[in-house]
């Protein structure tokens, strides 16, 4: 079989939220490496949260922060900050519509405290995995920093929680000309709607391009899998493209296949019905 470049989601995709690696997706990834495949990380976490347990398993690259930072091995291949002054521009849209803002930088993350009040009393959509991871942050006391410890000197990402979604609508008028805005699953009585914003032209599926432009690859010769919008862009530049069983279904309509939910260890299961782990 010809060498395939697999690029895995971790949040609802590799693990379920904040849990362990699963024994068998982690064998499975080291299988398909011992086979000649390439493996990495395409994740919304940026460096600071991907745990030591996920790290072991072992990779051959990560994009991480939803492809503002990509790397192979120890090489950076792109690295994209945004400045402090954009920053502050986009937190002062946000708060002025009553978003509340987490802060993803190099050191690690800076949270509103009212995004965390927020957090702690939400009931999230099953589907969501990115509210449920932070919710899960929160209970596990994941050092996550205070807004006023936050030292001005720019980002990767912000993600926003909102009480309403039309807050989120006034603030798309002002910045949806340079940044895209994710806006994960939600459910009809929630009183809680969370998302990231992205820079436009930044995103996971250019961050494959530049680790398939690396390994004189294409596209084409990458499997791609994920679980939520955030996900949408590598799900659509790859060859071929995996949806969890419990994706949201906007993102199981882009995808090539669905595989089992992660609770049911569907990386696993999918890597063995390609044949790319024995």
């Amino acid at each position: 079989m010809d060498r395939k470049l697999i690029f895995l989601d971790i949040d609802g995709t590799l693990v379920a939220a904040l849990s362990a690696p699963s024994p068998r997706v982690a064998q499975a990834i080291r299988a398909a490496r011992g086979r000649g495949h390439l493996a990495f990380l395409c994740t919304g976490r940026n460096l600071p949260i991907i745990g030591r347990d996920i790290l072991d398993i072992g990779f051959d690259g990560v994009i991480a922060s939803a492809g503002a930072y990509v790397s192979v091995g120890n090489e950076v291949l792109f690295d994209s900050f945004l400045p402090e002054e954009l920053v502050q521009e986009c937190l002062t849209v946000f708060h002025s519509n009553g978003i509340f803002c987490r802060i993803e930088t190099r050191e690690g993350i800076y949270t509103d405290p009212q995004m965390e009040e927020l957090l702690r009393s939400a009931s999230p959509d099953p589907s969501n995995s990115e509210l449920i991871r932070m919710q899960k942050e929160i209970e596990s006391g994941l050092n996550i920093r205070k807004y006023e410890e936050y030292p001005r000197q720019g980002a990767y990402k912000l993600c926003f929680t909102s009480r309403d979604l039309d807050s989120v609508r006034k603030a798309r008028e002002v910045l949806g000309n340079r940044f895209d805005f994710v806006v994960h699953p939600y459910g009809e009585s929630t009183a809680c709607f969370n998302g990231e914003i992205i820079p436009k032209g930044i995103d996971k599926g250019r961050g494959i391009e530049l680790v398939c432009q690396y390994f004189a690859a294409t596209p084409a010769d990458a499997i791609a899998f994920g679980d939520s919008m955030n996900d949408a862009a590598m799900l659509e530049r790859a060859g071929v493209s995996v949806a969890m069983g419990n994706a949201c279904d906007e993102l199981k309509a882009l995808a090539d296949v669905v595989c089992e939910d992660v609770v049911h260890d569907g990386v696993y299961l999918e890597l063995h019905s390609m044949g790319l782990c024995g």
